[in-house]
C-alpha cells in the first residue's frame, strides 16, 4: 500500500522532539517494516495539485501549516487524522472550558475532521472530548496508547533500578502548562528530596527518572496522553499528577514495571494493525449499521459499552439505546453517554422491545448487544466479513441443540473459540443481521413474550426466509475479533435472567419456546447432520 504521511514536522526538523514527532516516526517504520511504501511530506511544502493527482492513501498528523485548498482536496480521497492534540479548538487547549465542551465560534477544521476515515486519538479521555465537541458523525478511534520503538523499551528495562536516590523527580520546564512550579509546591510540602531536571537525551532520561521514586505532574492543559508519565510507570515508579493526563484515564496505567513494558510492547503491534486495518477497508464496506443497546440494570456498564461500540474498526452509521423500565436505573441520565436515540421506556418490555425498535432502523445491518456484551474492535468487521462468506443471523454465542430440552446444548463464541465459521440453531448475547430480515420475527406470535426471543427469530427466519444462525470465528488468539471480551466477568452477577436463582423459571420458559418451534417446523442442526 502507498501512504502519504502529512505533518507540520519531521523528527530531523527540531532540535528537541516533541512527543507527537516521536510517535509519528515510530508509525511510520513500522508501516514501512509491515511493506508499505510511506512517503513522508511538510504539510506546508505539499499542494493540493500534488494530492489531486496522487493515488495514495493519507495519514494526516499534525496539520497547522496545511494549506485550506489541500483540505478541500483531501476530503475527495481516503484519509486518517492522527491526532496528537485539539487542533478542533481555536485555542488547542479545551481544558479551561466545563466538561472540555468549547464554544460553537471556537471550532476549527470540523468538516476535514468529519470527512476522515478515521479520527485517531491516543487515549479514552482524549478521544471522549473529541467526541463531546465533533459531530457524531465523527469517526472517532482510540488507539488506546502510545508508541514506543523496542529499542526504547529495552532501554527502559535495561535500567529499572531498586537503588532509588531520590523521593521525586520534577522536569524543569519554562513552559507554563508543564507547570514544574506546582510539582515543586508539591515536593516542598511534603517533604520529599527531588531531582530537578529539563531536556536530555532519551537515554539520559530514562536513566535521571529511574532514580526517582516517583514523578510529579500537574500539567494545566490536556496532555492527549504523555509519555513522560508511561515511561515513569514503566521504570516502577509512582505518578502524582491530576485529571488532566490522558494515559490515567486508560485502564492499563494501573499496571508498572515490568507488566506495562509488556503491554506497551504489544499495544505498537495492535496500534499498527489498526491503522493498517482503517486504511484498507474500502470505502463501500460499511453498507451501514445502526447498533441497539439494551439498558436495564447494568446502567453502570453502558458507559463502557458505548465506547466500544465507537471504536469499531467499521464504526456503525448511529448507536441507539433500548432502556427497559427498572427502578434500579430510574435515575440515569443516558444523555451523558451522547448516543443517537434514546428509547427511555416506563415499562419493561423485556427481550422482544429492542427487535421491536431495531424495524425503525435505515440501515442495511443491525447489530444488538446485551448489557453484558462488551466487543472487541474488530468485532463488526468480522461479522460483515462473514456475510460475504456465508449469510445468516450471526451471533456472539451459538447454541446448538441435542434435543428438544434447552438445558441439553453445546455453545460456541467467545465461550469456547471456534475458530471457523459455525452453524447453529440460534444465537445470542450479539446479534448481527440484515434488518428487513426482522419481519420474519413478527409473523407468528410468541408463545410467551417472558422470554426465547432468541430462538424464535432463528425458528421463523429459518422457517419463512430460509435463514440459518451462525457464529463469526472467535480465534483465541485474537480477542479483537471476539463479541465478548469480559463475558465471564460481567455476565454471572444477579442481575442476570439467566442467574442460577432463576433456573427453575428461565429454562421452563425456553424449553416452552423451543418445543413450540420445533412443532412448527423448526428444523434442528442435529438433525440435518444426521440426514
Amino acid at each position: 500500500m502507498e501512504i502519504t504521511f502529512v505533518s507540520d514536522f519531521l523528527l530531523a526538523d527540531l532540535k528537541v522532539p516533541g512527543g507527537a514527532e516521536i510517535c509519528n516516526t515510530i508509525l511510520v517504520s513500522e508501516l514501512r517494516s509491515r511493506q508499505h511504501t510511506v512517503l513522508e511530506v511538510r504539510s506546508q511544502q505539499i499542494t493540493a495539485a500534488e494530492i489531486s493527482a496522487s493515488d495514495t492513501v493519507y495519514i494526516i498528523s499534525n496539520f497547522v501549516s496545511l494549506a485550506e485548498d489541500c483540505k478541500q482536496v483531501l476530503r475527495t480521497k481516503k484519509y486518517l487524522i492522527f491526532e496528537h492534540d485539539h487542533k478542533y479548538a481555536a485555542t488547542r487547549d479545551p481544558s479551561p472550558f466545563k466538561d472540555f465542551i468549547l464554544p460553537k465560534d471556537l471550532l476549527r477544521n470540523v468538516s476535514f475532521y468529519e470527512n476522515a476515515a478515521a479520527v485517531l486519538a491516543q487515549t479514552k479521555i482524549h478521544a471522549e472530548v473529541m467526541r463531546k465537541n465533533l459531530p457524531s458523525t465523527c469517526n472517532i478511534i482510540n488507539l488506546g496508547c502510545s508508541l514506543w520503538t523496542e529499542e526504547q523499551l529495552q532501554k527502559i528495562e535495561a535500567v529499572v533500578s531498586s537503588n532509588r536516590q531520590f523521593d521525586c523527580a520534577v522536569i524543569k520546564s519554562n513552559n507554563p502548562i508543564k507547570n514544574t512550579a506546582k510539582a515543586l509546591e508539591f515536593c516542598a510540602t511534603r517533604n520529599l528530596k527531588y531531582n530537578l531536571f529539563g531536556d536530555l537525551p532519551y537515554d539520559e532520561l530514562m536513566e535521571r527518572l529511574a532514580e526517582c521514586e516517583g514523578l510529579a505532574f500537574f500539567p494545566t492543559t490536556l496532555e492527549t496522553c504523555c509519555r513522560l508519565v508511561v515511561e515513569a510507570r514503566m521504570l516502577g515508579c509512582k505518578v502524582y499528577t491530576n485529571e488532566l493526563v490522558g494515559a490515567t484515564s486508560e485502564e492499563w496505567f494501573k499496571l508498572k514495571g515490568a507488566d506495562l513494558i509488556h503491554f506497551v510492547r504489544n499495544a505498537r503491534a495492535n496500534i499498527v494493525s489498526k491503522v493498517e486495518d482503517l486504511l484498507t477497508v474500502p470505502a463501500d464496506s460499511n453498507p451501514g449499521i445502526t447498533v441497539i443497546l439494551n439498558a436495564y440494570r447494568r446502567t453502570h456498564l453502558l458507559q463502557e459499552q458505548v465506547e466500544r461500540v465507537r471504536n469499531q474498526t467499521i464504526a456503525p452509521k448511529q448507536i441507539w439505546i433500548w432502556a427497559n423500565y427498572h427502578e434500579d436505573a430510574a435515575g440515569f441520565d443516558y444523555n451523558t453517554l451522547g448516543v443517537d436515540r434514546v428509547f427511555n421506556n416506563d415499562y419493561n418490555w423485556k427481550f422482544y422491545g429492542r427487535f421491536a425498535a431495531a424495524l425503525l432502523a435505515d440501515t442495511e445491518y443491525v447489530a444488538l448487544f446485551d448489557d453484558d456484551t462488551m466487543p472487541g474492535e474488530n468485532w463488526l468487521k468480522n461479522c460483515m466479513e462473514t456475510m460475504k462468506i456465508q449469510e445468516g443471523i450471526l451471533g456472539g454465542i451459538g447454541v446448538k441443540l441435542h434435543s428438544d430440552s434447552y438445558a441439553d446444548h453445546e455453545r460456541f463464541g467467545w465461550a469456547s473459540h471456534n475458530d471457523k465459521i459455525k452453524k447453529v440453531d440460534l444465537v445470542g448475547h450479539a446479534w448481527f443481521f440484515k434488518r428487513e430480515w426482522l419481519s420474519h420475527l413478527w409473523t407468528e406470535k410468541p408463545v410467551t413474550w417472558e422470554n426465547g426471543e432468541d430462538i424464535q427469530f432463528a425458528y421463523l427466519a429459518q422457517k419463512y426466509g430460509g435463514i440459518g444462525s451462525y457464529v463469526p470465528p472467535h480465534p483465541q488468539g485474537d480477542p479483537s475479533r471476539s463479541s465478548s471480551l469480559k463475558g465471564y466477568e460481567l455476565g454471572v452477577d444477579d442481575k442476570a435472567t439467566s442467574s442460577a436463582a432463576n433456573h427453575h423459571i428461565f429454562y421452563p420458559e425456553r424449553d416452552l419456546v423451543v418445543r413450540n418451534a420445533i412443532k412448527n417446523g423448526w428444523k434442528l442442526v442435529k438433525d440435518e447432520e444426521c440426514s
